[in-house]
């Protein structure tokens, strides 16, 4: 654990980069002052993804902070796989900030629409239906890398389980709010993954 100052610099850099950047994007978002209905996610994703999202934040901090706090669930990585990591972490935040950028006003962090939303359909979304989980994927495969740390691999990937369960309710409302518009786009974009030969 000797090499992890500089692994320990990249990853304060980059959320001292993003975060006021996402911190800006919510709070735009919230003008309208509205409260959304968090229990429209069912009660299994609200007593889950939340505290085990907070574990995985905090065991992160802890690493940032001083990274033999989190020796004991440390792993040993080469060199050459921690620094691929840096480099995900570069695309998966440039993939997040994109995502914030074309969201817009429309963000939220539950299943609920805002009541001035207005159907996404370019930038990434283009493409996907749901950027702002690829880009929380390659974040938490990229941290877990740099971190070589298998807790906040297994917290990470808990919270993209949760994320991926809950997208069937986000779907079904954004059906239910956009109808027939929102089903075309289903039909020609991917969830996750772009649709091979299909020209949006």
């Amino acid at each position: 654990m000797d090499n992890d100052q500089p692994f320990r610099i990249v990853l304060i850099v980059f959320f001292l980069t993003v975060f006021p950047i996402g911190l800006y994007h919510r709070i735009r978002s919230q003008a309208t002052g509205e409260t959304l209905d968090r229990r429209q996610e069912g009660i299994f994703i609200l007593a889950t993804l939340r505290p085990i999202g907070a574990a995985m934040w905090l065991g992160l901090i802890a690493w940032m902070i001083n990274p033999a706090w989190m020796a004991w669930s440390h792993v040993s990585l080469p060199v050459w796989m921690r620094w691929t990591g840096v480099g995900l972490v570069v695309a998966g935040g440039a993939l997040l900030v994109w995502t914030f950028r074309s969201l817009g006003k429309n963000i939220t962090d539950t299943v609920v629409t805002r009541r001035e939303h207005v159907m996404v359909s370019h930038g990434p979304y283009h493409w996907v239906r749901h950027p702002l989980y690829d880009s929380a994927a390659l974040l938490i495969a990229a941290i877990s890398l740099v971190a070589a740390n298998w807790f906040l691999l297994a917290t990470g990937a808990a919270v993209l389980l949760l994320l991926v369960k809950r997208t069937r309710t986000e779907e079904a409302n954004l059906v239910a709010r956009f109808g027939d518009g929102y089903r075309a786009y289903m039909n020609r974009t991917g969830r996750f993954l772009p649709r091979i030969g299909q020209h949006p």
